[in-house]
């Protein structure tokens, strides 16, 4: 199942179902895709009996579609490092390959749609960056859940762009927290896949384009801290509510790093595809807000 955001013909946010290309809207039972989230196996059970009702099904406009989760309760959870290439890559050379996930936050005020337009806020950076990453969104409440476990904690799937200020990242004490939290710097999208659409969530393809070319390119199965295990690890500290969103982190080939370095500019296309789930494109534009 697909569940979406998006703006109806009144301009109002509405959630629907995407299936064969069309929306099939269930705004009446649920006014916002959380509440799905929040509702379980019974919340997925009434949308099936929906579909299975003779509703009335709207073509898919992408333009339309919002973040699934417009309104974030608290900030995205982010892993760094999790694929051994780019931990290769990394900006300091005097750090051992962790042995526990790191583990970072962005903002709320960062979630973004999955076709909007990303701010480049040039007075506060000159090296924007892209990271292409799966995000897990999670269902089900839990504390100290085994790995074993983990799976059952999890709602469904969707592509991200851990959107990153190397130059800001790297001059606050080592803390990444100001160089990841630019509003609008994390589009998620197109829609949330239920978990139980993925065959192996551990090996989907994951790549990103930068103005058609392909810069990043890898496959969940390179993860070194498969989903399970994140979630494990996160819950050792804190309570995981439904609606949580975890970037699982980022494969090689990070704008800095690449040879020349492509740093992102005003109307750069940036594209998110992972297999089984979808894509996002957003494009750079200038940032408005003095």
């Amino acid at each position: 199942m697909k569940i979406i955001s998006y703006l109806n013909e009144k301009n109002q946010i509405s959630v629907g179902i995407v299936q064969d290309q069309t929306v099939i809207d269930v705004s009446d039972e649920f006014p916002d895709v959380l509440s799905i989230i929040k509702a379980g196996r019974n919340g997925i059970d009434k949308i099936n009996r929906i579909l299975s009702s003779n509703v009335e099904r709207r073509p898919l406009n992408r333009e339309h579609l919002l973040p699934p989760i417009p309104k974030l309760e608290r900030n995205v959870m982010c892993v760094g490092w999790n694929y051994l290439e780019h931990f290769n890559e990394r900006f300091r050379q005097d750090i051992d390959l962790p042995t526990k996930p790191t583990v970072f936050t962005k903002a709320t005020e960062t979630i973004a749609g999955p076709y909007e337009g990303i701010p480049l806020q040039e007075n506060f950076t000159k090296q924007l960056d892209y990271e292409a990453e799966l995000a897990v969104v999670i269902g089900h409440k839990g504390k100290n859940i085994s790995e074993e476990e983990a799976s059952d904690y999890i709602f469904g799937y969707m592509c991200a762009n851990d959107i990153s200020a190397r130059d800001v990242q790297q001059s606050h004490g080592g803390q990444w927290f100001m160089g990841k939290s630019m509003d609008k710097s994390c589009p998620v999208g197109p829609w949330i896949v239920t978990k139980d659409e993925i065959t192996d969530v551990q090996n989907l393809d994951i790549y990103c384009k930068v103005n058609s070319q392909t810069v990043q390119s890898s496959n969940t199965s390179l993860m070194i801290f498969p989903i399970n295990r994140i979630i494990a690890e996160i819950s050792k500290a804190m309570t995981i509510i439904p609606g949580d969103i975890i970037l699982t982190g980022t494969p090689s080939g990070i704008g800095l790093k690449r040879n020349p370095p492509m740093l992102l500019k005003t109307e750069d296309v940036v594209e998110v595809h992972i297999s089984e789930i979808g894509g996002i494109k957003n494009r750079i534009i200038a940032d408005d807000v003095r």
